[in-house]
């Protein structure tokens, strides 16, 4: 009995071991819900003081508006945007290290560096896609863009980590094209797809994998 039983012992460590040399196991939950917080806040600040408690993104909105006041307004909805994503990456890498030193895990590893470039190229490439919209006046493509390639992101970085990343990168752009469908909404998708989904994919995270 106590042969077989330090059989699976070892079995349960090589399992381990072998886990952890090939997926990025330090993304916390939390990382995720606070980021998802962030999100919504910013699309707070977007709506009630940016757009003066307008919700809708239509082009009749900013009809009336003359050049300098949409210049102003798109320079704080960028304020706003870089706020948001600095204080989400902020938050993730904060909580992610903290669950890599409370389990003992390297937060810098090769698996971990693969997963980074994974999800850097569809990140620049959406950044610089982005740019050329808003240089396009395009402006109304941008958050659609935003969720899409964010999406593309997340999926490549499941590959590397939980399967539920994967999963909800596949949802991230599904969302980005329903909003490239109904771009008045755009504020709404945002709210959706960086705000709530992120915060239901950190208590979903945080539930399997660190209560």
């Amino acid at each position: 009995m106590k042969s077989r039983s330090k059989s699976c012992e070892d079995l349960n460590t090589i399992r381990k071991i072998m886990e952890e040399s090939s997926r990025f196991l330090s993304l916390s939950g939390l990382s995720g819900l606070f980021a998802g917080l962030i999100a919504l806040i910013g699309g707070a600040v977007a709506c009630f003081a940016i757009l003066k408690g307008n919700i809708m993104l239509s082009s009749e909105y900013f009809t009336g508006m003359n050049a300098e006041e949409v210049s102003i307004m798109r320079f704080w909805l960028i304020i706003d945007s870089m706020a948001v994503l600095i204080l989400a990456i902020g938050v993730s890498i904060f909580f992610s290290y903290r669950k890599s030193i409370s389990q003992g895990l390297k937060i810098w590893t090769p698996v971990s560096k693969r997963m980074l470039i994974n999800v850097l190229v569809p990140l620049v490439t959406g950044g610089i896609f982005i740019v050329i919209l808003y240089n396009e006046n395009l402006l109304q493509l941008i958050i659609p863009s935003m969720l899409v390639f964010y999406g593309l992101a997340l999926v490549n970085a499941g590959k590397f980590t939980n399967n539920d990343v994967f999963i909800l990168g596949l949802i991230e752009i599904l969302i980005g094209l329903v909003s490239a469908l109904f771009t008045d909404f755009g504020l709404i998708f945002w709210c959706l797809g960086f705000g709530i989904l992120h915060i239901i994919y950190g208590l979903i995270m945080y539930r399997k994998y660190e209560k």
